[in-house]
């Protein structure tokens, strides 16, 4: 099941589910305690009945509240509207993986000036597992996210994402990881200068469950970049060509490191625009994930 936070116009927020397809049901309106959706993720802890057992029996006990996905959609894409998509969750902590696909292997080497430490993270059995963003750093969908000023060479970088919540995976989103390979590619040394900024990452559109979403390296992954209404890029691949799994993603992450319930972990980008492509402000950055929707940001520079 895939679940939506939604944001009123006077600021209220509250957290649907996505049970009939198309359809959102407002949870908020059968128990205003409600929110969000780490409130089901720890009661399903606690009880031992999955998240979406506990949202199908909530749904069963009253009848909620309901709205077209589409006009949802409709209205957030345009700003506009009594209710919006909102982030679906306030991740504490997303991490990123880097060089997990052969495709994100070959261009950094070919992008940097010290290749050989791609080459060997690809290989090795340690992950590239970095710090990525903050709340404050991190935006949801039809939200502006951000390139340097100080970098004429910036990529989104789309990304399945997985969601951690005591010690185990619970779900998964889509990810935008925004990275300026110029920055990059001067020195790896300068890659959080590269990754971690103003409005550097956006998740969205939804959380879907892990049980809904079945095997996650197994998926489509598609960008789309227009400009001006122009398509200028897209591309395409699949979370079976990635090296690792998410599993062991996550346990390298735990090792020796407190892991905060809802924190995001970013997979890695099979998908990397040719060398001359760089995005600009106005850009509309498209992320499609299969089994868990479009993520949606145009592009400001921050």
């Amino acid at each position: 099941m895939r679940y939506y936070k939604l944001i009123e116009a006077d600021g209220e927020s509250g957290l649907a589910v996505e049970a009939e397809d198309g359809i959102l049901f407002d949870l908020t309106s059968v128990d205003e305690d409600l929110t969000d959706i780490d409130d089901l993720a720890l009661a399903s802890c606690l009880s031992g009945r999955s998240i979406d057992e506990m949202a199908t029996d909530l749904l069963d006990s009253a009848d909620a509240e309901t709205y077209a996905l589409s006009g949802i959609l409709e209205d957030s894409r345009a700003g506009q509207g009594d209710l919006r998509l909102d982030r679906p969750f306030e991740a504490p902590e997303v991490w990123a993986a880097g060089v997990t696909y052969r495709t994100s292997e070959m261009e950094r080497r070919r992008e940097s000036e010290t290749p050989d430490v791609y080459s060997r993270v690809y290989a090795a059995d340690r992950p590239e597992l970095f710090f990525k963003a903050t709340p404050e750093r991190c935006v949801g969908p039809f939200e502006s996210v951000g390139i340097r000023g100080d970098s004429d060479w910036n990529v989104a970088e789309p990304e399945l994402a997985f969601v951690m919540f005591r010690g185990e995976i619970v779900g998964y989103t889509a990810g935008n990881d925004m990275s300026s390979r110029a920055i990059e590619g001067l020195n790896p040394l300068y890659l959080p200068q590269a990754k971690v900024y103003d409005r550097c990452c956006a998740i969205g559109p939804c959380f879907v469950t892990a049980a809904s979403l079945g095997d996650p390296h197994d998926l489509s992954v598609r960008c789309e970049i227009t400009r001006k209404g122009a398509e200028v890029f897209s591309g395409e691949t699949t979370t079976g060509l990635m090296a690792r799994k998410c599993d062991e993603l996550a346990d390298w992450l735990e090792r020796h490191n407190v892991v905060l319930n809802m924190t995001t972990v970013l997979t890695g980008t099979g998908i990397v625009p040719p060398p001359e492509f760089t995005l600009l402000e106005g850009d509309i950055v498209a992320i499609s994930i299969q089994g868990i929707g479009t993520l949606e940001n145009d592009v400001i520079v921050v």
